[in-house]
């Protein structure tokens, strides 16, 4: 028997079946494109988008023994945005995105009607775009046919979900990605939707991940290959079923997602005070395990290396391609033993906690006509971690702490990578065996829901294996101490000019 793990995110979606004791049976990965009707809009096509999920789903069902059939599926998936779907299983719109600039009309009267404190208090968030809110009073007020019509809004792993043949539910943690979620009752906040006048009516039951919702219909089995009628379990925003799939499910524990955002996600048990958290920027969500909640701490640390990528190595890159080889490996070689003498502010885009500024730009301090690319990409990694490591700094006086961290993604594939960060936190990280964990995390839901697993806690158990612990070296730690206090200067003296400038 087997588990199935499908990871959907912005402009692709994985799936994987592992056995039950966590060996990879088969994978695969599919892109689609994010759509921009407008300047400042940012859509996927769910029709199209789901015609993608069964092609993929048809293919790793194709990769599995028949010994070793699939036995249950769950699905993770990004965060906010959502559906329109019929009960009848009609798409009726495009899913619009969490960076789609609609919705910020509704911002200045949503401030109105409830305090950031209250908020908080009730969602464990603080208003903004971003979130699904915004987008569904968008479409209540500019597609009032396409409301109307609407049964249910799902985030993509309950749309998924539903496609496949389950009853239309969300986990704890999407359901928080609304803005609408009471996290101390795990329930919809009536409040909330009344105040912002939307039907709660058109909302999916809440559950916890790996509760069953489902099973697969006849038709969709026998169209994919996948056996009719196998469990479908509840799964969990992505950035918790990576946890999951690396094993930070403990307190003290926090995955560490080196992506095309690099994202903390520590671990611990109980709510902390709103005001401290609100004051670090610091979100509380529903952790996939229960009785945990987690908070993000992220920047765009990936991004930035495919940004550096793309301007000082295009040429190689195109050479590395066609001869199967990684690039990021080579560049990453090129880079310094010693703390790189560039530092790097990382405001490349809007950053994330605990100020979030849009409007700035990167910083490089430093530069000298003898400055090679290698210090430079150095300088780069180093400043997104030195990002992340300000936010981490702040979380004991708030009451959370982190212990060791579990590096995957794809970054985490490099060695020098994971132990520079390391090396800069100050904390072992430890790196799992299978590094893409969302679709692991979602086979752990898979498995609870179906029974192979009596807990989450258990599934881990059997499922993630670790292959290597980076210790933080204490000199190498004691050196970029003193360039990290040198990195803290550089915010607070160029704030003022990066702000005021308009062109960048």
């Amino acid at each position: 028997m087997s588990l199935l793990g499908i990871d959907a995110g912005t402009t692709g979606v994985k799936a994987a079946v592992f056995s039950e004791d966590g060996e990879l049976l088969a994978s695969a990965y599919a892109e689609y494109d994010v759509d921009h009707p407008q300047p400042g809009t940012a859509q996927l096509d769910a029709v199209r988008v789901w015609e993608i999920v069964k092609q993929l789903i048809a293919r790793v069902c194709a990769q599995v023994p028949a010994a070793a059939a699939i036995r249950a599926v769950s699905v993770s998936s990004m965060g906010e945005a959502v559906v329109p779907v019929t009960r009848q299983r009609q798409v009726l719109a495009p899913s619009i995105l969490n960076f789609d600039s609609r919705g910020e009309e509704f911002l200045d009267g949503l401030r109105q009607k409830v305090q950031p404190e209250q908020l908080y208090q009730i969602n464990g968030n603080t208003l903004g775009n971003q979130y699904s809110l915004t987008k569904l009073l968008w479409i209540q007020r500019h597609q009032p046919e396409i409301y109307a019509r609407a049964d249910l809004f799902l985030h993509w792993s309950g749309f998924i979900s539903f496609m496949l043949g389950a009853e239309p539910a969300v986990d704890y943690s999407l359901a928080n990605r609304t803005l609408l979620f009471d996290l101390d009752r795990a329930a919809w906040s009536t409040d909330l939707i009344t105040l912002a006048g939307l039907d709660a009516a058109k909302f999916p039951t809440p559950v916890a991940s790996g509760a069953v919702v489902g099973v697969v219909s006849g038709a969709v089995g026998r169209q994919l290959g996948l056996p009719p009628g196998i469990t479908i379990a509840a799964g969990a925003h992505d950035q918790n079923a990576n946890a999951v799939g690396c094993g930070a499910i403990q307190e003290g524990q926090a995955g560490y997602g080196m992506g095309t955002y690099t994202c903390l996600t520590p671990v611990y048990r109980r709510r902390m005070a709103t005001s401290l958290m609100m004051e670090r920027g610091l979100n509380t969500e529903h952790h996939a395990a229960p009785g945990r909640y987690v908070s993000f701490i992220y920047n765009q640390g990936g991004a930035l290396l495919k940004w550096y990528r793309d301007t000082f190595a295009a040429q190689e890159k195109q050479q590395a391609a066609a001869a199967g080889r990684d690039i990021y490996a080579d560049l990453i070689r090129e880079i310094p033993q010693p703390p790189s003498k560039v530092l790097v502010l990382p405001h490349f885009i809007p950053t994330g906690p605990p100020e979030f500024i849009s409007g700035s730009a990167g910083v490089m301090v430093g530069l000298k006509l003898e400055t090679g690319r290698g210090e430079i990409l150095k300088g780069i990694l180093e400043g997104s971690i030195y990002y992340l490591k300000e936010c981490v700094d702040t979380l004991p006086s708030a009451g959370i702490h982190i212990r060791d961290l579990r590096a995957v993604g794809g970054g985490s594939k490099s060695d020098a990578w994971v132990q520079l960060s390391a090396d800069i936190f100050g904390v072992p990280i430890v790196r799992p065996k299978i590094t893409e964990a969302g679709t692991l995390g979602a086979a752990i839901l898979a498995g609870v829901g179906a029974g192979v697993f009596s807990t989450i806690e258990e599934g881990v158990a059997g499922l993630v294996k670790f292959e290597h612990t980076f210790e933080p070296d204490a000199s190498q730690h004691e050196r970029y101490a003193v360039r990290y206090k040198e990195y803290k200067q550089i915010w607070p003296l160029m704030k003022n000019f990066l702000l005021s400038r308009s062109t960048f």
